[in-house]
């Protein structure tokens, strides 16, 4: 006969030898019009959420029509177990022009750098390991900056899911920027 006690060992040994829950975690990337980075992130195995916003710069509370220092960004939330830090740093820069100083495409300006902020030691060291193999595979600099990780703010929600919300509007703008011709040109058959 079990005892309440036995009986509540037996579950604590159950609960210890289950699976635990995989953390997520989150990673910031700055890629241009956050649209389109938040769209490619939201495509990839793993990921979680992909959400626009403005990093990097000092002005609390930015805005779209005020964020002077800020820079789009992606703040994206990610399952560890199904994709790497590593993996999502790479599929960053495969979806960018990281040679470019000025912005993205036909996005230009500051607001549009690139910049991927890395939250740690480990992190920053992936960053930079991924960027000197993207510029040895172009065989041009990058200009794509590692950064300390930066306060994240969410942009407006129009600006969230753009995409899925207005594929229509969205497609319109990709086409008319002539994004993909230009990746083809950068990364060819890299």
């Amino acid at each position: 006969m079990k005892t309440p006690v036995s009986a509540a060992l037996a579950a604590a040994v159950l609960l210890a030898a289950a699976p635990a829950a995989a953390a997520t975690k989150t990673a910031v990337f700055a890629g241009g019009c956050f649209w389109s980075v938040e769209k490619f992130f939201e495509a990839r195995a793993g990921v979680v959420s992909a959400v626009s916003g403005y990093a990097g710069g000092t002005r609390a509370n930015p805005t779209y029509e005020s964020h002077e220092g800020h820079l789009e960004a992606v703040r994206v939330t990610y399952d560890p177990a199904k994709v790497s830090y590593a993996q999502l740093v790479d599929h960053f820069f495969r979806n960018i022009d990281p040679t470019d100083p000025n912005g993205q495409i036909c996005d230009k300006g500051p607001a549009y750098r690139t910049a991927i902020f890395a939250g740690s030691p480990e992190e920053r060291r992936i960053a930079e390991q991924a960027k000197a193999r993207v510029a040895g595979v172009l065989k041009r600099p990058v200009a794509t900056q590692v950064r300390n990780a930066a306060k994240f703010w969410n942009a407006e929600a129009y600006h969230q899911d753009f995409a899925k919300k207005n594929p229509a509007h969205y497609e319109r703008y990709r086409i008319g920027c002539g994004r993909d011709p230009w990746l083809k040109k950068v990364w060819g058959g890299k």
